[in-house]
């Protein structure tokens, strides 16, 4: 199972930097360049805990579903979002939090199985892997420079 961890110094308060990372709207800011959009559950606003969304994106050319439950939160520590449906075997992605003598630490764990077994495990060494943290490591910039500017207010 891969497992991809990013940390990310953020300048700006923890509890800021938790709800940008639970923003719906922001997430669909991050992820443009994949058409990405919310499309059912809660579509608009901060998600919380046992709640889900469902969300429609681009990639690999491919038109992908994906809805994902909210089954961990602790304000502002830590909160885990899970695959329910989508193209992967499965996913757990846990977001947390730290004070830094500067801000806040950012820290992404993202595990993950691919589908189709052996095929799934080559496509994750040749393509996926990089891919997936690529666009972890967008989001979270996205994240840094809206919570480091005045721009964070527009989605909370």
């Amino acid at each position: 199972m891969p497992i991809i961890i990013i940390h990310t110094e953020i300048n700006a308060p923890m509890d800021r930097c938790f709800d940008l990372s639970r923003s719906i709207d922001l997430h669909q800011i991050s992820t443009e360049h994949t058409n990405e959009e919310a499309v059912d559950g809660i579509t608009s606003g901060l998600i919380n805990l046992h709640e889900s969304v469902t969300w429609r994106a681009t990639h690999f050319g491919v038109s992908q579903t994906l809805s994902t439950k909210i089954t961990k939160f602790e304000s502002p520590s830590i909160f885990v979002d899970e695959m329910v449906n989508g193209a992967f075997k499965s996913f757990r992605h846990e977001h947390r939090f730290e004070q830094t003598d500067t801000g806040t630490r950012m820290i992404d764990q993202f595990e993950y199985v691919s589908p189709f077994g052996i095929i799934g495990r080559f496509v994750d060494l040749i393509v996926l892997k990089k891919y997936m943290t690529l666009l972890l490591s967008k989001r979270n910039e996205t994240i840094r420079e809206f919570a480091e500017s005045d721009q964070w207010k527009k989605v909370l």
